[in-house]
């Protein structure tokens, strides 16, 4: 076989490999479980102030991996995450509520 021969054959045959490895659909690892957040845990945060201690403690005694501060009024995504805690604060800036998504 020449080398042109071969050339031809190996550079489509590497092209389709790497379109269909492209293809492929991930496997997530299995070690990881799913966020998620308990409110009910932050009770206890009800009629503070949301500085960044308090959210900070709220949010890793919930489990949630993100936190938001929802004022009244304020324009706010309706996206359900598990793993997100909201924190509703009045017009004085007290925490009302804490719910998870």
């Amino acid at each position: 076989m020449s080398p042109n021969t071969v050339l031809r054959t190996a550079l489509p045959i590497a092209a389709l490999s790497l379109a269909l490895a492209a293809c492929a659909t991930p496997i997530p690892p299995t070690n990881i479980s799913p966020a998620s957040c308990n409110a009910e845990a932050a009770r206890w945060a009800i009629g503070r102030a949301p500085d960044e201690a308090t959210i900070e403690r709220a949010r890793t005694e919930t489990g949630s991996r993100a936190v938001r501060v929802l004022k009244p009024g304020m324009a706010a995504t309706m996206d359900f995450q598990q793993d997100r805690l909201n924190i509703d604060v009045n017009e004085r800036g007290a925490i009302t509520g804490l719910r998870c998504g």
